[in-house]
């Protein structure tokens, strides 16, 4: 079976960073969703004035295309406005009110998923999953340490293990490298995936948000296999699939993916 250490929670992920948006459904109250130009960027437009985050601060994003793709979410709505099935306006809001005062502690949490990230931490058996895993996750981390210099140590089992500083520095600088919009990317990947490994070859361009799903879900998807699926595990896969989906577009829309 397959096992890895816990992780440490991370202070705020997406999902919770945008509470007081999801906590707010309420009744549609507008007829179109459009966007304009603004001072910085592109803004949301209901019924032609501009939209403001949930706190307080004007919802503009830096480009036209993610702009169009939240009105698109905001058209989308039906009689009451759902703001989980808006992750572009969620992650836009996560980056314009909480990203530049939350950002040191954000990125100690990052650090500490890549000082006990789940590729990292490999099955002892049965075989079959031990040669999986290597051959699925090595490469990611072969990349890590070709890329940033941020050479990680693989064991095997749930004894926790320290990396090497060299290596947790390296993390360091290419988390901190990050601008606001695109950590806000970093993070919500991570939280979704489990794995900052993951989420940074992501954001790299070196691996899809599919992929990301697939060798983030590689142990669920082998006990699937060996013992069949359970409704409740297939279900929150589907979120967690769907919100790393959201992550990928949410790049390719910012013009980094």
């Amino acid at each position: 079976m397959a096992t890895s250490p816990p992780k440490a929670p991370m202070a705020v992920p997406a999902r919770e960073i945008d509470k007081p948006l999801s906590a707010q459904l309420r009744r549609r109250f507008y007829t179109t969703a459009t966007v304009g130009a603004a001072e910085g960027g592109f803004t949301l437009l209901l019924d032609g004035k501009a939209v403001h985050t949930p706190g307080k601060r004007p919802l503009v994003v830096p480009t036209k295309g993610l702009a169009e793709a939240m009105a698109g979410e905001w058209a989308g709505q039906g009689e009451t406005i759902e703001p989980d099935s808006m992750p572009l306006t969620q992650l836009a809001n996560t980056a314009i009110d909480r990203m530049a005062a939350a950002r040191p502690a954000l990125e100690e949490d990052l650090l500490r998923y890549g000082g006990s990230d789940l590729l990292c931490y490999r099955a002892e058996r049965p075989r079959e999953l031990v040669e999986r895993q290597h051959r699925a996750w090595q490469p990611a981390l072969d990349w890590l340490a070709a890329h940033a210099g941020a050479d990680l140590v693989v064991t095997s089992g749930l004894m926790p293990i320290d990396q090497p500083e060299t290596a947790l520095e390296a993390l360091g600088r290419l988390v901190r490298a990050y601008d606001d919009w695109t950590l806000t990317a970093v993070q919500a990947a991570t939280a979704a995936c489990g794995s900052l490994v993951l989420a940074l070859a992501l954001i790299e361009g070196r691996i899809s948000a599919e992929e990301a799903f697939t060798l983030a879900f590689l142990d669920d998807s082998y006990q699937m296999e060996q013992w069949g699926e359970d409704a409740e595990a297939v279900a929150r896969r589907d979120h967690l699939r769907d919100e790393i989906l959201a992550v990928g577009r949410f790049l390719v829309l910012l013009d980094r993916g």
